[in-house]
């Protein structure tokens, strides 16, 4: 049985998860008086979502008024794992830590990234890959999220308000195969 997908528009899940400093990070209280915000499924170990640290560490400084989550689901990733990453990898954006992965199942998140654009209210307006995993600059590039923000913070209708992710699975039997001694 495949995962029930939200309905674009239909409210997301509310949670509660612990950052790395081990503060407990709200969804409901950090939208609270927000028009909106992004919550990014991530891995430190994804080499997909390592090509976009960069765009993870500037999100504040393009959106300012708009929350950033991003939430560490992968199966036997640690948050000793995620410190080290964040420290070697120089990240600046808050991870918070999905233990087991309950929320991404309550997401119907399957691999990272994934991202979300809510609105206020908490309602799904924009799920999918953040962009089509080209290069900036190449003749293919396209971006998904950022046109999604504008056309959210803009009023406007989200042109292509659910695209397809891809990346690293989030839980996967290879994970649970025993250790050849």
């Amino acid at each position: 049985m495949g995962l029930k997908v939200q309905a674009i528009g239909s409210p997301a899940a509310d949670f509660a998860l612990e950052d790395l400093a081990g503060v407990t990070r709200h969804l409901g209280t950090e939208i609270a008086g927000r028009k909106a915000a992004v919550v990014v499924f991530w891995s430190g170990v994804c080499s997909h979502c390592n090509r976009y640290d960069d765009y993870l560490n500037s999100f504040a400084d393009r959106h300012p008024d708009l929350p950033l989550l991003t939430v560490a689901s992968r199966q036997q990733e640690t948050p000793d794992m995620l410190r080290r990453t964040v420290t070697g990898r120089g990240l600046r954006f808050p991870i918070l830590i999905d233990p087991g992965g309950a929320v991404a199942r309550q997401w119907a998140t399957e691999q990272t990234p994934r991202a979300f654009l809510l609105g206020g209210d908490l309602a799904i307006r924009y799920r999918g890959a953040i962009d089509n995993f080209q290069f900036p600059g190449t003749p293919d590039y396209e971006e998904y999220l950022e046109p999604a923000i504008a056309d959210f913070l803009a009023g406007r209708p989200i042109a292509q308000p659910d695209m397809p992710s891809f990346g690293c699975a989030i839980q996967s039997v290879y994970y649970q195969l025993p250790k050849i001694l």
